[in-house]
């Protein structure tokens, strides 16, 4: 009799390993203008109030993280902001399970200090608290604030050496580091965090794709297809494979779940129908440069057209959009690929993320727990008297 050949429990693809069960986060609106550039009504809101309320309801409705944005000034439909630690560290404070990443940019921060904020966050949160490292791409927040606006990869570079000195500050005493953007000498943070917090890296580019795989814990994409992640992805988990390490891959979409396909897409259609066209524009000739800025053109936003740029992180190319059959569906293919989070933006959030809790995840998790019962079908090893 012949035994089956015995493979592992998931088997290797490019994409190397598939999470049990894809995660969810949010965008924390605490930018006015909602997250699409268009004068669609937007029943959302960016204030303190309107998101204690958000978050509470996401984080009983299955997400597990919440990303406050940030930005610095007006720009593009975004009149209004709030800062992102100080409100990621209200949101802690207001939530009892939620995760909140508080998006920052190197260059604007000096990591000794960040550090500090961060293991108090870590202690007030219960280990809650993480950060997403922004290389940025507004020249202008820079210049206005007299700092220096530095070509791409070397903002990529300054990141690494961010990311590098977070995690010692965090996990060492003594700590050196001689970089070229950054200078440690003999620093010890006390008290520590407890729980170390989780490091995201956002980005698209080359330079992203190496600060993922070498230094953060997680690799945040824009919106991106089934080729567009992949890539993305492979190259990521090489470069972790070089220093023996484990990445956890996120990726960004606009869902616009209805109880119709014909309905979902008439949203979408009158979301771009209705673009504030001067702001897209302006959005657009400010971050192409980003992208075109790199040798090969793979920044963010290289290739995005200008419907794609209305969501301003290229979520309706993730194609989120249809029933909550076909968003579950999808969300699982992403699983499938390597996919472990998916970070969601919404036209109504409120309303929105309490519908998708009730619609969408439940069969995200039916179908997980279908692939994984397949799984182990297709690779048990009869038992031999």
């Amino acid at each position: 009799m012949t035994v089956p050949r015995v493979r592992c429990l998931h088997t290797p693809m490019t994409t190397e390993r598939i999470a049990d069960h894809v995660k969810f986060a949010y965008w924390v609106p605490n930018v006015s203008g909602g997250l699409v550039t268009s004068t669609i009504e937007q029943r959302t809101d960016w204030g303190y109030d309107y998101n204690v309320t958000l978050a509470r309801t996401a984080e009983n409705n299955g997400f597990e993280y919440a990303l406050t944005q940030v930005r610095y000034e007006a720009s593009y439909g975004a009149e209004y902001q709030h800062e992102s630690t100080s409100f990621s560290l209200a949101l802690l404070l207001a939530t009892e399970r939620l995760k909140v990443i508080a998006a920052v940019h190197p260059g604007l921060w000096q990591p000794g200090v960040l550090a500090k904020l961060g293991a108090t966050a870590d202690h007030l949160s219960g280990g809650r608290f993480s950060v997403n490292v922004v290389s940025g791409w507004f020249k202008d927040e820079f210049t206005h604030l007299g700092e220096p606006w530095l070509e791409h990869d070397e903002r990529y570079r300054r990141s690494a050496e961010f990311l590098q000195v977070l995690r010692k500050i965090w996990t060492e005493d003594d700590v050196d580091f001689r970089g070229d953007f950054y200078r440690i000498h003999d620093f010890t943070l006390k008290p520590k965090p407890i729980h170390t917090p989780e490091l995201f890296q956002g980005g698209n580019s080359t330079a992203a794709r190496r600060n993922g795989g070498l230094y953060s814990d997680w690799y945040f994409s824009n919106g991106k297809d089934f080729t567009g992640i992949t890539d993305q992805i492979v190259e990521v988990r090489d470069h972790a494979r070089t220093v023996d390490r484990e990445v956890s891959i996120g990726l960004n979409g606009f869902i616009i779940a209805r109880d119709t396909e014909v309905e979902a897409r008439e949203v979408l259609r009158e979301i771009v129908a209705k673009a504030n066209r001067p702001a897209v524009e302006g959005f657009r000739s400010a971050v192409q440069q980003a992208g075109s800025a790199t040798g090969d053109k793979k920044g963010m936003w290289a290739d995005s057209s200008f419907e794609d740029l209305v969501q301003y992180n290229d979520g309706f190319r993730t194609q989120l959009i249809g029933t909550p059959e076909q968003i579950a569906e999808r969300i699982a293919a992403y699983r499938r690929r390597g996919v472990d989070l998916i970070l969601g933006g919404f036209l109504h959030f409120q309303e929105e993320v309490e519908y998708f809790g009730a619609k969408v995840l439940p069969l995200v998790r039916e179908i997980e727990a279908a692939d994984s019962q397949e799984t182990l079908s297709e690779y048990r090893v009869p038992v031999l008297s």
